[in-house]
């Protein structure tokens, strides 16, 4: 099978190419030999006694090669897709990084790593050059005592090697350095889900099919499928249970604890960062210290969907390694742990609930029934957010409290959570809508007030967004429904008619307006949800109106 990663690598030798490009990107840090294929470092730290050699599959990029360079290893030796390196290619590269005090091999615990990494050894020392070998077997999904194969070795390996290498920095011995491996691997352990599988080799889909709601639990960085396939969870349950485990599989420790939360090749920052910080909560809530953290991707399996967590027992002088300085590509060091203000509290706690008022209840029912069609319509003409931004702001207006005297509480609290906590531009803009609204029918009553109340929001979204009728925005469903006459249903009717009206203009405003005619066809969110707004009103207003069938389309 071609060992080709993806479609997009060059050259009959993909991972020659690639790794031509990262010595042309980081010349100054890195020396790379093609044949046999390894790393070294261009300026290694003066400081050194012995040198830090590692190695592995190519695939899980930036481990190795990109933790080569000062502050880090001294050589890295990369194996083809997924598959040790050649036990001539370790030898190659170690012995051209080899120190007076010799070399410390850190190795994963993979059946052809070991072989060729132990054959390599035998050969340096044949040489004359001192080698010590500290092997990483962190993976608590393999804990098992049926098999002599021992745990996997994976996302620990970046501490091990932090850690390793602002030890040899302080010019520690082998013999030492060894030992300090050895306890690091000891005190680790880490745990993988992923909810895809990487893309296989040569671009030919997923190596394995996951059906929708499933979630492999304990997947390995080579793709290799988990023990346990589970139901999918929240977020914050898996978290909470891969924490739980691991925190029972490592010693306690006064010192506190060092995470990783490593993207597996497609996890965004956004949610490496995320679980990480659940991982802190969950900490803090038994009393533990989270002394050191680091989140990104930095074991990747190809473009496997998921994450893993590492957590180590630290022992004194561990924390000062991990955040020592490096001059290497990725290989990251720790800051100082840092504190998040929390959310303010509600200043007034008292005031009057309206979960109950008929027309936040009415809305809430309608904005729930028409999200999935919301999200479908921006995700062809904007973000795909704008369901989940009217859906959030109407839940935040019916968990909150207003003034005892407010006249139209319900409009209120929706003016208030629009305005204050929905993001991007609809959600002031519809705060704007609400608070027109709110005004209108304070100082009048009826349909009459409605349009005013729309006639004056027109003006205010014109002011702010220079949004006007014609330009495939919210600002068409209320012009029409302000321009409206008749009763209730008739201006319910022109709201719907001017929101289906905008599938057939031109956008020209928001990012739509980037899509021109491939817009066409589509109606535009915003304006949508002005009618469905407008729908939860005409309830409230006159019963008899059938206002949710008349936004049926889209609820």
């Amino acid at each position: 099978m071609s060992t080709r990663p993806d479609q997009f690598s060059t050259g009959d030798d993909p991972i020659a190419s690639a790794l031509a490009g990262f010595a042309r990107a980081h010349g100054a840090t890195v020396r790379v030999s093609l044949d046999p294929a390894y790393v070294v470092a261009a300026d290694p730290a003066p400081t050194r006694r012995v040198a830090l050699v590692s190695g592995g599959g190519s695939g899980h990029e930036p481990l190795h090669t990109g933790f080569v360079g000062r502050g880090g290893l001294d050589a890295a030796i990369p194996g083809q897709v997924f598959a040790s390196p050649h036990n001539q290619q370790i030898f190659a590269g170690a012995r051209a990084a080899a120190l007076p005090g010799g070399v410390l091999l850190v190795v994963k615990n993979y059946t052809g790593d070991v072989i060729n990494f132990r054959i390599a050894a035998e050969r340096l020392r044949a040489e004359g050059i001192d080698v010590e070998t500290v092997l990483v077997d962190d993976d608590l999904a393999t804990e098992s005592e049926s098999t002599e194969t021992g745990r996997r070795g994976t996302g620990a390996t970046v501490l091990v090697e932090k850690v390793l290498a602002a030890a040899a920095d302080s010019g520690a011995s082998l013999a030492d350095l060894a030992d300090l491996g050895r306890r690091v691997v000891a005190a680790s352990r880490s745990l993988a889900v992923a909810s895809r599988a990487h893309t296989a080799p040569g671009g030919t889909g997923p190596a394995f099919d996951l059906p929708a709601g499933q979630l492999e639990y304990g997947v390995g960085i080579h793709g290799e499928r988990a023990v346990s396939t589970i139901d999918r969870p929240g977020s914050e349950e898996v978290v909470d249970r891969m924490l739980q485990e691991l925190l029972a599989a490592v010693p306690a420790t006064p010192t506190g604890y060092a995470v990783l939360v490593n993207g597996l090749g497609a996890a965004t920052g956004l949610e490496v960062y995320s679980v990480l910080d659940r991982v802190a909560q969950g900490l803090d809530a038994r009393g533990l210290t989270l002394a050191a953290a680091l989140a990104g991707t930095y074991v990747a399996a190809l473009d496997m969907r998921g994450f893993s967590i590492t957590l180590t027992a630290l022992e004194p002088g561990w924390v000062e390694h991990l955040a020592a300085p490096t001059a290497t590509p990725a290989l990251p060091s720790t800051e100082p742990v840092g504190t998040v203000v929390p959310a303010a509290a509600q200043a007034d706690a008292g005031g009057r609930e309206v979960r109950d008022d008929p027309f936040l209840t009415a809305l809430g029912r309608l904005v729930s029934a028409a999200k999935p069609e919301l999200t479908r319509l921006d995700q062809v003409t904007g973000d795909g957010d704008f369901g989940d931004n009217l859906d959030g702001g109407t839940r935040t207006a019916l968990a909150s409290r207003v003034a005892e005297d407010e006249p139209q509480p319900g409009l209120r609290a929706v003016e208030q959570a629009f305005l204050d906590h929905v993001g991007g531009s609809s959600g002031p803009l519809y705060g704007l809508l609400f608070q027109n609204l709110r005004t209108a029918l304070t100082d009048g009553s009826g349909v009459d007030a409605v349009r005013a109340g729309l006639r004056s929001a027109l003006e205010a979204v014109q002011r702010v967004g220079g949004a006007r009728p014609g330009d495939r925005t919210m600002a068409d469903t209320l012009h029409a429904a302000a321009n409206s006459s008749g009763d209730a249903a008739d201006l319910l009717r022109a709201a719907v008619d001017g929101a289906a009206a905008t599938a057939d203009l031109l956008p020209r405003r928001g990012r739509a307006s980037y899509l021109g005619e491939r817009a066409l066809g589509t109606p535009d969110p915003g304006a949508v949800g002005v009618a469905i707004v407008l729908a939860a009103l005409v309830e409230v207003i006159d019963p008899t109106v059938d206002a949710a069938g008349l936004v049926n389309p889209w609820t």
